[in-house]
């Protein structure tokens, strides 16, 4: 048996263990880093794994923290933001609501071809001097006690080694080989499934109506390059365009309310859709959009125990945790978990004391996944309501956009210091979206039926402190922790007096309402001009 020693060994070659081992190297050329990767490289593209869209945190990762945002801009799809159609069971596009931007907001997104950009990452990682070991399966982990060094047993091209690592880092994905080895998985009450599949050629949603109006009213018209969700109560379904010249596509849903048994086919996905969404149905019909491959995942969403250790070990991307692919949080939470471990790792390397932040890391890191959660469980009923979701949307943003955002934007989500100053504003706005979330669920549970499309568009480009806030990520650059914690308290305060608006609008449909705590939160804010337009409330 072979025998070799590397400084962080990472277990599985995807979108995190590719990205965490370049951060690595960028960070500190002289560490030895070995990536460990079942699949051969190059992988193919288009059908090869899903989560190709990308939002601010994970962006910005990609693109700033490891630079490669010409890569993004030249070999990917710039995104045209999210867009929804509340659509259930309507031939007719163009009269159903729709919730997007009319023009590019100021801080970009792309949609990622994953095989593209992981075969990229791995040409990138070899450039930088990582040793990338594609067809290689692990056959047993032994992790070490003190300082002595973890063992991993891997076997490729007929040969069996033993690597000794200081550090091991799981970024196996759903395999979850060190998750699995500790007993470290854990279920949360998010219970919900997914079907998708990848076609042949782009759909252009500006294709579903002929009436030039509708078709322009976005600027360029490309509707295209958003992620495009299709909502109905308890589901929705994406389009999600790939630079290769495929689309992704895919039904989440609420398992209670849509059976995973009813679409678990291609044939079953198709008289699904015919059913909830016949326009989409129609549009995979015709023939140049020819059926790639299918898959299906069933309570896709979970925890995890523990995912950074004292004892040299911690896992990131899917290999941890995962929320829910409606928001696209995924490559956000890789950044946020990648950023942490380097930290540990660098540390360790300048023999600082680091033990303790494992466990300060990890309370950070499970905090933002259970507050995440929040905007997703028992949340489906709504999905469907174009009077209640599209206010729900503008509030998930916004809640997104007031702390976490900003704070990775500015590289400060490893100031221990700074994260307890505002420890209070954390507390606010997460007691803020508690009530707030309670309070929209009440309000759909309370709407009778379903309401009658109306062809209107709820831009987000049009509103103003909205708008204000995604650029203020776009423009953040070094900033004293003073001008950052007053933006902070700035944006708390827009969270205060846009859940006040949205509890009068509840209680002017329905008087008798619960305010779910929303009440007291909000009774000593400020008077302003609303926050949203009397239309957005339907």
């Amino acid at each position: 048996m072979n025998s070799a020693a590397t400084d962080v060994l990472i277990m599985g070659g995807g979108l995190a263990g590719l990205s965490l081992a370049i951060q690595l190297k960028q960070r500190d050329p002289s560490l030895a880093v070995t990536v460990i990767e079942r699949r051969a490289h190059p992988v193919r593209e288009a059908a090869f794994k899903v989560g190709e869209s990308t939002v601010e945190i994970g962006a910005h990762y990609f693109a700033n923290v490891l630079g490669f945002k010409d890569h993004l801009e030249n070999r990917h799809i710039r995104k045209f933001g999210f867009r929804f159609f509340f659509s259930e069971g309507q031939h007719d596009m163009a009269a159903c609501t729709e919730l997007g931007v009319s023009r590019l907001l100021p801080t970009p997104s792309w949609q990622l071809d994953r095989g593209r950009f992981e075969n990229f990452l791995g040409e990138q990682a070899v450039a930088l001097g990582v040793r990338f070991l594609d067809e290689a399966v692990v056959r047993g982990i032994e992790l070490g006690e003190g300082a002595d060094s973890h063992q991993v047993r891997y076997e490729r091209q007929q040969q069996t080694t033993t690597l000794h690592a200081r550090w091991l880092v799981d970024a196996s994905g759903r395999a979850g080989l060190l998750k699995r080895k500790l007993d470290l998985a854990q279920a949360n009450a998010h219970e919900a499934n997914a079907v998708w599949w990848r076609v042949d050629g782009h759909i252009d949603p500006n294709q579903w109506s002929d009436d030039p109006q509708w078709q322009q009213r976005c600027t360029p018209p490309d509707r295209w390059r958003s992620t495009n969700h299709l909502c109905g109560p308890g589901y929705w379904f994406w389009l999600i365009p790939l630079s290769s010249g495929a689309h992704s596509l895919g039904i989440v849903c609420d398992a209670a309310m849509h059976p995973l048994e009813r679409m678990n086919t291609h044939e079953k996905a198709m008289a699904w859709l015919q059913q909830h969404q016949p326009q989409m149905a129609a549009t995979l019909q015709q023939p140049q959009h020819t059926l790639q491959d299918f898959l299906f995942l069933r309570k896709f969403s979970y925890g995890c125990k523990q995912v950074f250790s004292a004892d040299r070990w911690a896992l990131t991307g899917e290999a941890g945790l995962f929320l829910d692919p409606f928001y696209s949080p995924g490559s956000d939470f890789i950044a946020i978990s990648n950023g942490y471990i380097c930290d540990l790792i660098e540390r360790d390397r300048k023999q600082q004391t680091w033990a303790p932040y494992a466990e300060i890391y990890q309370q950070v890191y499970f905090s933002f996944y259970e507050n995440t959660l929040t905007l997703y469980q028992d949340q489906y009923p709504l999905f469907g309501d174009a009077q209640v979701m599209p206010v729900k949307v503008i509030w998930d943003y916004t809640y997104y956009w007031a702390l976490l955002a900003p704070l990775y934007f500015a590289d400060k989500l490893t100031d221990i210091g700074l994260l307890g100053r505002i420890r209070d504003l954390f507390q606010q706005a997460r007691a803020l979206n508690l009530g707030m979330q309670a309070l929209l669920r009440d309000w759909g549970a309370r709407n009778q039926g379903p309401l009658r499309p109306d062809g209107r568009l709820l831009d987000q480009h049009g509103i103003d402190w909205f708008y204000a806030m995604n650029r203020a990520l776009h423009e953040q650059t070094p900033v004293a922790d003073e001008v950052l914690v007053q933006q902070l308290h700035g944006n708390v305060q827009r969270m205060r007096q846009l859940a006040g608006e949205v509890l009068e609008q509840a209680r002017l449909r329905h008087p008798q309402i619960d305010s779910h705590g929303l009440e007291t939160l909000v009774a000593a804010t400020p008077a302003t001009a609303p926050s949203l337009a009397p239309h957005w409330y339907g």
